[in-house]
């Protein structure tokens, strides 16, 4: 099946659980609230994760497509390194981030298979 919208892509609909777990996480009632820096650059790279997978559908070639996603790929590494930090700044517990970059993780398995998908 060929998706017709960016909405329909399962990678995308994941990026969007993604940030809003970041959101969530970090969010004005987190540990992390007063480190306003560092939230808000988790943030931004969680909105980008999902935004180029969308901009880069949108352009409607596959090389401008498989370009974006490795935009989007890179902005999903950076969400998981900031993750590390997270918990080793205490602004969130173990588990919970090594789940949170499990999640990334998996996500950017997806990236990858689609971007490979499109340069063939």
């Amino acid at each position: 099946m060929t998706a017709e919208r960016f909405e329909d892509l399962r990678i995308w609909q994941t990026a969007r659980i993604q940030a809003n777990r970041i959101y969530d996480a970090f969010g004005p009632d987190s540990n992390s609230a007063r480190d306003f820096g560092f939230s808000d650059q988790i943030q931004r790279c969680g909105v980008s994760v999902m935004n180029n997978i969308a901009e880069g559908f949108e352009r409607k070639t596959d090389q401008d497509f498989a370009r974006f996603l490795d935009i989007s790929k890179g902005s999903n590494g950076e969400v998981r390194s900031l993750l590390y930090l997270a918990e080793d700044r205490n602004h969130l517990p173990s588990d919970i981030a090594q789940e949170m970059r499990d999640f990334s993780e998996n996500l950017s398995r997806g990236i990858e298979s689609l971007s490979k998908h499109l340069r063939k």
